[in-house]
């Protein structure tokens, strides 16, 4: 009986993962006017009955993808440990400037204008926020009681959000590595300054 609930867990938990990753391609491609309930069961294979199963609410199944595949590239971070400002900043700015910005692009603008996913929105804003702030610390191996410190990560994290924005309508590709490389020498300045 324990192993036929383990492998009926294992499944859910495998379902479950399979939505979010499609809830979150969904919403990069389509926006969210365009990622339906029907559109992410079809895309991640299971019936809509599942996919409420798993998630009750539209909200829930979006505010999850979003915070699923951020965790996801957070931990994938972790390998940067020790590589120095350049591949650091690369890796931050290619976080904003990928599908997973995107889809949260879609999320915030849809949460501006529907107070009930707003609040949730904000709060994983805040949670996610803090997290890329925590590990860019971490790997730029940051003392942010150095008077500065904070600042310079939060001002590196703004312009990779801020790079993000501006690849939404066009492809700016060689204007941004010119920024990434300026900002790599702006951060390895800062570190060898003490931050």
């Amino acid at each position: 009986m324990a192993a036929v609930t383990d492998a009926r867990l294992a499944r859910g938990a495998s379902t479950r993962r399979r939505l979010m990753d499609a809830a979150a391609v969904c919403l990069a491609e389509y926006g969210w006017a365009g990622s339906t309930v029907s559109v992410v069961a079809e895309r991640a294979g299971v019936s809509r009955g599942a996919l409420q199963h798993h998630f009750p609410t539209r909200e829930d199944l979006f505010t999850s993808a979003v915070e699923h595949v951020a965790e996801r590239q957070s931990v994938a971070l972790r390998g940067l440990a020790g590589a120095g400002a350049g591949p650091v900043v690369r890796a931050i700015v290619d976080l904003y400037t990928g599908p997973l910005f995107r889809a949260a692009l879609h999320l915030w603008v849809a949460a501006s204008t529907e107070p009930g996913l707003r609040s949730r929105v904000v709060e994983l804003e805040a949670r996610i926020g803090r997290e890329a702030h925590r590990r860019a610390v971490e790997l730029l191996e940051v003392d942010e009681r150095v008077p500065g410190a904070r600042e310079t990560v939060q001002g590196l994290l703004d312009m990779a959000r801020g790079l993000g924005l501006a690849s939404l309508l066009t492809d700016d590709g060689r204007r941004r590595e010119r920024v990434v490389d300026r900002w790599v020498v702006i951060v390895e300045a800062a570190l060898g300054a003490g931050l």
